[in-house]
């Protein structure tokens, strides 16, 4: 059928404020890798705490205070409703949702009901707003019986589709030895591991400046993950589904040296199937720094397939992650993994 010009002119008009299906399906489908949130009866719990992790009011603003330590708690981050208007602004359709530290680690005896607090509140969030959220659990590590229960438990009765791993563990590094059943499990289960940063242990080191959420953070993921790769539990673990968040803290940058020393000047572990480098690239890293290079650097090191889409919501907003990530200009097949493809097939959503 012949159009007239003033159809034409209103078709096209109208054509010009809608965008297109596949703009549209595209920007819909991001998938956040990493977004958290405090569990408001977690919170109350630890105000009555007299010893640390504990939380107390001064002014009106709540903080967390693990050693002289201090992280304010403002509402917005234990609002929901915020955090899916903060997607819906982005054009993030589903989240991978977590709990912010402490984790149950540092509740001694008390470790194995703080989990099931925290993963019943993120799972029953999930469950709430299933086309949204998807819940990665947290594990009682002081006592390795009760985390294989509640990893058991998380996956199978829950739905809860990974494991949040702090990169240390009140202290404790997650490659020692007595760790190895929940890795094990977690390869059983067939779910992936988020390396998350903890308080860091070097928070004496770099609490001038408060350099703690950078330094700090980025310093504990690189040390952790190298720990884990040094350790060989990729050799035993070969089917472990590793994400470290942060563009792997700062280990893809340096991971060179520690190729020279182990292949050249046969320091360090002599056991390794692989050099430290393909270990890294075997792994998945999510692309949380607002610096457009480092995010080239991730994808030139690790190619489309080992990136992932994440916010690190509440503490960073999702556009300063995605504008840089946007002025890149990578191919429209590039873009679609990062954002969402590579989630999907990792994560089974």
């Amino acid at each position: 059928m012949k159009l007239t010009r003033r159809e034409f002119i209103a078709a096209s008009a109208a054509a010009a404020t809608v965008p297109s299906v596949a703009a549209a399906s595209a920007t819909a489908g991001r998938i956040d890798c990493q977004s958290h949130l405090f569990v408001p009866d977690l919170l109350t719990l630890m105000e009555k705490r007299s010893t640390d992790p504990r939380v107390f009011t001064r002014d009106g603003t709540r903080y967390i205070q693990m050693g002289d330590w201090l992280r304010k708690v403002p509402p917005l981050y234990t609002d929901v409703a915020n955090k899916l208007a903060v997607m819906d602004a982005s054009g993030i359709a589903m989240t991978a949702l977590s709990i912010n530290d402490p984790g149950p680690e540092w509740f001694g005896a008390d470790g194995p009901s703080v989990a099931q607090l925290l993963n019943d509140y993120i799972a029953g969030l999930a469950r709430k707003h299933p086309t949204r959220f998807f819940g990665l659990c947290v594990l009682p590590t002081q006592d390795i019986r009760a985390s294989l229960t509640e990893l058991d438990r998380c996956v199978k009765k829950l739905g809860m589709k990974g494991w949040l791993l702090y990169t240390n563990l009140a202290g404790k590094f997650p490659d020692e030895p007595e760790f190895r059943p929940l890795f094990a499990r977690a390869v059983e289960l067939d779910i992936p591991v988020l390396l998350h940063p903890a308080k860091p242990i070097t928070t004496d080191l770099v609490k001038a400046y408060e350099m703690t959420s950078t330094l700090g953070n980025m310093f504990d993921n690189t040390i952790a993950l190298t720990r884990l790769l040094m350790s060989g539990i990729l050799d035993e673990f070969p089917k472990l589904k590793l994400v470290c968040p942060h563009l792997g803290g700062t280990l893809p940058y340096i991971v060179g040296r520690l190729d020279h020393q182990i292949t050249v000047l046969k320091r360090g572990p002599q056991n390794l199937k692989r050099k430290p480098s393909d270990y890294v690239r075997s792994i998945y890293l999510d692309i949380v720094s607002p610096l457009p290079e480092a995010m080239r650097f991730a994808l030139d090191f690790s190619g489309p397939d080992r990136l992932l889409f994440s916010s690190d919501h509440p503490w960073v907003q999702p556009k300063e992650i995605l504008d840089p990530f946007l002025s890149l200009k990578l191919p429209a097949a590039t873009e679609q993994k990062i954002l969402s493809g590579n989630a999907r097939k990792l994560f089974g959503v």
